[in-house]
């Protein structure tokens, strides 16, 4: 059985623990796949279990009535989801569905009961991830709510640099960019006007785009959304 203890160490709220710790928890995990496009959580499941990403991304999406996409996050290997109906014991609050193909690694409530009646101070760690993510929820808020659509392509492009993005001479390199529609589904807006957004930002040299790569300017996050560019979603 493979042990997934060095992966818990890199997980927010597992770095805390000792080896021994992590020891224990890696061995009451499950395993599961999941192919691009499948769908690994629906809202309003019962929330019996949490989840750890060990290989491939997911985005957390909610759907409009006529079936417009919103994402509300991607996560990638390390990150974790599924947490909240564990501790709520209330439904999936949102879908997930993989980016690519993925392998998680599954802890029941159970297991999650046992973990914490071991090691108490994961519910503090817990706790502040949660403030993070609501404390990013707002951002997000804020940005739908204050900014053109020409800022809020650029703040989400300024978050992916932030998080996943590797330095160079040239600028910052994104590997994982997300596609056009998805980005739309981020921030509110259609792909066309990504599209769009996207285009005037490379011919201002602010970016350039090969496959799923980007590479941003070093001063791309200071780039002035002036009257020039203001466009509605």
């Amino acid at each position: 059985m493979t042990n997934y203890a060095d992966l818990l160490a890199h997980v927010t709220i597992f770095q805390h623990l000792e080896p021994a710790a992590l020891e224990r928890l890696s061995a009451r995990l499950k395993v599961i796949t999941f192919p691009k496009d499948g769908v690994i959580v629906s809202q309003s499941d019962p929330g019996d279990s949490m989840f750890i990403i060990d290989q491939g991304r997911v985005k957390v999406v909610l759907y409009g009535d006529s079936g417009r996409e919103v994402i509300l996050s991607i996560f990638r290997s390390g990150d974790f989801f599924g947490e909240m109906s564990l501790l709520d014991g209330q439904p999936r609050s949102a879908n997930v569905i993989a980016l690519e193909d993925a392998r998680l690694l599954v802890l029941s409530r159970e297991d999650f009961v046992q973990h914490l009646h071991e090691a108490p101070s994961t519910a503090l760690s817990i706790l502040a991830e949660m403030s993070a993510r609501l404390r990013r929820a707002d951002e997000v808020i804020g940005n739908l709510a204050l900014l053109d659509v020409y800022g809020r392509v650029a703040r989400v492009l300024v978050e992916l640099a932030r998080r996943d993005g590797h330095t160079t001479d040239e600028g910052i390199v994104i590997r994982e960019r997300p596609t056009h529609q998805d980005l739309a589904a981020m921030i509110g807006t259609s792909r066309e006007t990504v599209s769009r957004v996207l285009s005037e930002f490379q011919r201002r040299g602010l970016l350039s785009m090969q496959g799923k790569t980007s590479l941003l300017s070093h001063g791309f996050a200071e780039i002035d959304i002036g009257p020039e560019t203001a466009s509605s979603s």
